[in-house]
């Protein structure tokens, strides 16, 4: 009788390891389907984009996506560093010293706008993802992350920004020396930083995919431009 329990208990073990197994395969199996690097291949997007921006660098130049919407993740990884980029020079002209009120007000205006269309493309780029892994098995283990896929996406675009403009601050022929060798310290870090999240977000791309890691987004409630939860937009209506 204990030899019949104890066996029964060992079929039982076998099947929930063979479970675990296939599950694992299924999943391995999807994730080989999905992109590889995805990170290299978005900050080559991120490079394109502010690339572009710079051959008029102007803040008000119109905006033309050379990614149809049918090619979705890349049209929305360009979009998202076009908003980046040309916040980024928006932030460069809001602090100086000489700007006339009235248009460092509208110009705050414009930045706020931005940072509500940056938190939508984010979540935009979550939805992309959420629904790209939606047939993926979690593991009865499997973790949360602390950030959603595109929320490391939304710092990798930043960073790109840095080391575009880091790299002109260490090639600048007006510069120091001593400035251009400081910069080529601050380059140096990003680049490294730079590996370091890639190599993190391709990781957790690879574990959501593969069930280790499930996906779980919160919409960005934010409250300042919403007339009725910032109480002076609701108090002038």
């Amino acid at each position: 009788m204990i030899k019949m329990k104890c066996f029964i208990e060992k079929l039982k073990f076998v099947a929930k390891l063979r479970k675990r197994f296939d599950l694992l395969k299924k999943n391995f199996i999807f994730a080989q389907k999905l992109m590889t690097m995805f990170s290299e291949k978005a900050f080559k997007i991120f490079e394109e984009s502010i690339a572009q921006y710079h051959i008029a660098d102007d803040v008000y130049q119109p905006f033309v996506n050379p990614y149809p919407s049918t090619d979705l993740l890349n049209h929305l990884l360009y979009r998202k560093n076009w908003i980046d980029t040309v916040q980024w020079h928006y932030e460069d002209i809001i602090r100086d010293p000489n700007i006339d009120p009235v248009a460092a007000l509208d110009l705050k205006r414009k930045i706020d706008a931005s940072n509500q269309d940056r938190t939508d493309m984010v979540e935009y780029i979550d939805s992309y993802f959420l629904d790209l892994y939606k047939e993926v098995k979690p593991l009865p283990e499997a973790t949360i992350n602390t950030e959603s896929p595109a929320w490391a996406v939304d710092r990798l675009s930043i960073l790109a920004l840095k080391i575009y403009h880091m790299h002109e601050e260490v090639n600048r022929p007006d510069a120091t020396p001593e400035h251009r060798s400081k910069c080529q310290e601050k380059l140096n870090v990003l680049l490294e930083q730079k590996k370091d999240l890639s190599t993190a977000l391709n990781q957790l791309l690879d574990d959501i995919a593969t069930g280790r890691k499930y996906m779980k987004v919160y919409k960005q409630m934010k409250m300042y431009n919403d007339d009725e939860l910032n109480p002076v937009l609701r108090g002038s209506k």
